[in-house]
Formats: C-alpha cells, sequence, structure tokens
C-alpha cells in the first residue's frame, strides 16, 4: 500500500502488474493513497476489512472467477456509498454497475480526473 496523509484511499484492481503499477503511481502522485490488488475476490477481502476506501477502479478482465463487472455490483450491494470507475480495452460500459467508465488505452491525467469527481 502506497500511503499519503489523510489522502483518499483507492482500491486499484488490475491484473496486468505493469499496468497496475503505472495508474497506482499515478494517484499516488495526484495525492491519492493507494491500495493494489490482482484480483476482485482480494478486492472484496480488502473492501471486507477496510472501512476507508473512498473508491475502486477495477478492469473488467480480471484474473480468477470474478469480473471487474462482477465486483462493480458486488460493491453496490454491499457498499453502496463506495464510487466505483471501471476501465476496459474490450468491453462495452455498463452504467448500470458502474458510477464511470473508462476505456483502454486511457490516459491516465483522465483516470486520476475522474477519480478526483467520484471520490470527491
Amino acid at each position: 500500500m502506497l500511503q499519503r496523509k489523510d489522502a483518499p484511499l483507492i482500491l486499484v484492481v488490475e491484473d496486468e502488474p505493469l499496468v497496475r503499477l503505472d495508474i497506482t503511481l499515478a494517484m499516488v502522485d495526484a495525492g491519492f493513497s493507494v491500495i493494489e490488488v490482482p484480483d476482485a475476490e482480494q478486492a472484496i477481502e480488502l473492501l471486507e476489512t477496510r472501512g476507508s476506501i473512498g473508491l475502486v477502479f477495477t478492469d473488467v478482465e480480471l484474473a480468477g472467477t470474478l469480473t471487474g463487472f462482477d465486483l462493480a455490483r458486488e460493491i453496490k450491494s454491499r457498499w453502496p456509498h463506495i464510487p466505483v470507475l471501471v476501465t476496459s480495452g474490450r468491453a462495452a460500459p455498463r452504467t448500470e454497475v458502474a458510477d464511470s467508465f473508462i476505456a483502454k488505452p486511457y490516459d491516465t491525467d483522465a483516470v486520476v480526473s475522474q477519480a478526483r469527481a467520484l471520490a470527491a
């Protein structure tokens, strides 16, 4: 976990290590604290134990049995106060389960800007 004092906490869910590192560093540079995990199952475990997560940023296609859309649905059901920002290079936006969608390849500045708006 990369943490800044008094910064909003973002959970990044991405199974590609270099993509996860890139967006994590961009979020930290923008002033967020970040926890990163490679799959939805680990994300749910964290959400069950940490009450301070202010936003989830997830890819749709993840390792494991759950997709990013599955994760978004679970968050909306169990933690409706947590905004979900979804990204994908292939899947179409599904605004019924996500608060916002950004297509891959994305500009990290656009992701950071959207994260700021959702976490406010």
